[in-house]
């Protein structure tokens, strides 16, 4: 009976060590190109308000770490800007940018209550 309490203690160990390496108490990532260890090491790593996360089906992803809806709007505002786009409109989680006849959205999520996610259009930068 021992041997058997001893080997179910050994097993919650296990997969609670798991659970913690793997980040699987995090919600789901809607990026299928990257796991939540890594969206976390690239977090701890960078000294940038936002940091490039993955680029799949056309759209580029970024996260930023912060509590604050408003301040993550002003680190995308600057970023975006930086490539010639302009700041028109905000509308729910979407950001509207213009340049030169061109439109962009960028839109946002929520991943937790410290972490926002970005989403834009690849093409961006162009």
């Amino acid at each position: 009976m021992k041997k058997v309490f001893v080997a179910i203690g050994f097993a919650i160990i296990i997969a609670g060590a798991l659970v913690f390496y793997n980040k699987l108490y995090y919600p789901s990532l809607p990026i299928e190109t990257i796991s939540k260890r890594e969206v976390l090491e690239k977090l701890n790593t960078s000294d940038q308000p936002i940091v490039f996360l993955s680029k799949e089906n056309g759209q580029e992803w970024y996260i930023v770490h912060t509590p604050n809806t408003s301040e993550s709007d002003e680190i995308i505002k600057e970023m975006v800007s930086q490539s010639g786009w302009t700041f028109t409109d905000k509308d729910g989680s979407g950001l509207f940018f213009e340049k030169q006849g061109k439109k962009l959205i960028v839109t946002t999520q929520k991943w937790t209550s410290e972490y926002v996610l970005v989403d834009i259009p690849a093409d961006w930068k162009e």
